[in-house]
């Protein structure tokens, strides 16, 4: 069910902040109803549009339908779970941002939901100051400023920056906002052996803590979905001991 603007007590409410994001809609997902409050209450605090969905099943529906800026995402949901809905939107071409919010706090539980396509995963119990930290940066990046009428070439990739548009071999490619922002990174610093750490700092923000295999992960994908041929790549080099370079 989607929620509507309720009442705040004025004990809980809060100045939005002055991040330029105010009205973008946030989707939250969550079966646990006093979470879900809480997380549409501190949201919308911060001057965010706010639905709420209890299921896999009706997040599909809401985001198929209303096409949501950014989608809060636990894990384990009644009809479909967590990594169910990102997989069947990646595979629907839809690509809007998703941080996972889950109790699943193993290691291949978040390199799992990345790999799927999401854009993040904090773990439960959760501090709310770094998770709406983590909305900002998630939406900001909807809105980075790029340069106008700039075409990126290599091999049989076109990448058109100010339409954040990629094709490979004249075919569309989905890439997630991230992988696109970790794609101008690398191609930004074309030659320069990139460490994991630097990566994080220039894509995430220096405050954002992520393991090694969060870039692992990204570099994969950018792989499939860029290299003509995944297991040789002729673009996207590892850089042993240091970490990965762009060549092209």
């Amino acid at each position: 069910m989607t929620s509507s603007k309720g009442d705040v007590p004025d004990s809980q409410k809060r100045v939005p902040d002055s991040h330029g994001l105010e009205g973008r809609y946030v989707l939250v997902v969550e079966d646990d109803p006093s979470i879900a409050l809480g997380l549409r209450i501190n949201l919308e605090a911060e001057g965010y549009r706010v639905a709420l969905a209890e299921d896999g099943e009706l997040a599909l529906e809401l985001i198929r339908q209303e096409r949501p800026d950014l989608v809060v995402l636990d894990v384990m949901l009644p009809r479909k779970n967590g990594f169910e809905v990102i997989h069947e939107l990646r595979s629907e071409g839809i690509s809007v941002p998703i941080i996972v919010l889950s109790a699943r706090t193993g290691e291949m539980d978040k390199v799992t939901g990345l790999e799927l396509g999401a854009e993040d995963y904090v773990a439960k119990p959760f501090s709310l100051a770094e998770l709406l930290a983590r909305v900002r940066v998630a939406l900001r990046r909807l809105q980075k400023p790029v340069p106008k009428s700039e075409l990126i070439k290599f091999s049989a990739v076109e990448v058109d920056v100010s339409a954040r548009a990629v094709r490979h071999a004249g075919a569309p490619v989905d890439l997630t906002a991230t992988e696109f922002d970790v794609l101008m990174c690398l191609v930004g610093n074309r030659g320069k052996a990139l460490s994991r750490d630097d990566i994080f700092r220039k894509v995430w923000g220096p405050n954002h803590h992520g393991t090694p295999r969060t870039i692992d992960n990204f570099m994969q994908q950018l792989r499939q979905k860029l290299e003509t041929d995944p297991g040789n790549p002729r673009h996207f080099l590892t850089v042993r001991g240091v970490g990965y370079r762009f060549d092209g």
